[in-house]
C-alpha cells in the first residue's frame, strides 16, 4: 500500500437514491484540478475524522462516504460525519443505507436483542459488536465511488489495536483488497487503499489528531447510547484510554469517565 487543500466548498449531501440535496453551493475550483482526489469512509468516529484530516493534510480533495447499517447510534454518527464533511470542505458527501448489514445480523451493534458487552481490554476473543465482513462491504462500495468519480485513493481508518477483535481491520486484509480493486476495476483505473494507521495505537490517532486539529468535540464513538456517552464499552474504553494517555479531556459528554490508565 501506498502513501499519499481542498476546495471552499459545502459537501453535497447525497442519498442512495443519488439525488442531489439543496444546501450544495458553488465550487471554488482555484487550484483544485492539480491536486489528487480521494474517497474517505467517515464513520463520524474519532479514528475516521483523523483519516480524513490526514488526508487532507496530504493534498487531498475528499469525497466523503458515510453509511448507516443500523447501528444503535446512526444518527449521532450521520450528524457528526455531516458536520465533519462540512468542515473539511469535501467536494461530495455521499450517505448510503446498508440495511443489508442489520438484516444479516450476528452483532451486537445492530441486533437488539444482543446487549453491548462491557469493555474487556485484555480479552482475545472476537467481540460481540463485530459486524461480519462489514469492511468488505463498505470498502466495496467506496471504490465504486472512487471510480465513479476518478479519484486516487480510499482512506480507511482503521488501527492496529483493532486487529484481535476484528479481522477485517488487520493490514493483510487491506493488501488482499487492494489486489482485488485492481483485478476488478477498468485498466485505466488505479486506486490505492490507504489505511495511514494501520500500524499505530488509537492513542498515536489521538496525538496526530490533535496535531492536525480535528475537531474531536464533533466526533462519536459510543457503540451504546447517542448521548451521553456510556464510557463503558469498548470503543469508549479504548477512546477515553487514547485521550488520558495524550493528556488530553475528551471533548465529548459521558455517563461515566472511568481512569482506564496506560495502553
Amino acid at each position: 500500500m501506498t502513501d499519499s487543500d481542498t476546495t471552499d466548498t459545502n459537501a453535497t449531501d447525497r442519498t442512495d437514491t443519488g439525488t442531489n440535496a439543496t444546501d450544495s453551493t458553488d465550487t471554488d475550483t482555484t487550484d483544485s484540478t492539480d491536486r489528487p482526489t480521494a474517497v474517505v469512509l467517515l464513520s463520524g468516529g474519532m479514528d475516521s475524522a483523523t483519516t480524513a484530516y490526514e488526508a487532507k493534510d496530504r493534498g487531498y480533495d475528499l469525497y466523503c462516504l458515510h453509511t448507516s447499517y443500523g447501528q444503535k447510534t446512526e444518527s449521532k454518527e450521520y450528524d457528526c460525519a455531516r458536520r465533519l464533511a462540512d468542515d473539511l470542505g469535501a467536494l461530495d458527501f455521499l450517505h448510503i443505507e446498508t440495511d443489508h448489514l442489520s438484516a444479516v445480523g450476528a452483532s451486537s451493534l445492530t441486533d437488539d436483542s444482543m446487549a453491548v458487552d462491557d469493555a474487556d481490554m485484555d480479552a482475545d476473543e472476537i467481540p460481540s459488536s463485530y459486524v461480519p465482513f462489514r469492511n468488505a462491504n463498505l470498502l466495496s462500495m467506496a471504490v465504486s465511488y472512487a471510480e465513479a468519480n476518478g479519484c486516487d485513493a480510499v482512506f480507511v481508518g482503521a488501527h492496529s489495536e483493532d486487529y484481535a477483535g476484528y479481522p477485517d481491520c488487520r493490514p493483510e486484509f487491506f493488501e488482499a483488497f487492494e489486489t482485488m480493486v485492481d483485478a476488478g476495476t477498468k485498466p485505466e483505473t488505479d486506486i490505492a487503499i490507504e489505511v495511514p494507521f494501520v500500524t499505530d495505537s488509537k492513542t498515536d490517532i489521538a496525538r496526530r489528531g490533535r496535531e492536525l486539529g480535528v475537531p474531536f468535540e464533533h466526533t462519536w464513538s459510543c457503540y451504546r447510547a447517542e448521548e451521553p456517552a456510556c464510557g463503558t464499552c469498548d470503543s469508549c474504553a479504548y477512546r477515553l484510554q487514547a485521550f488520558q494517555n495524550v493528556g488530553t479531556r475528551d471533548p465529548i459528554p459521558y455517563a461515566e469517565r472511568p481512569d482506564y490508565g496506560e495502553s
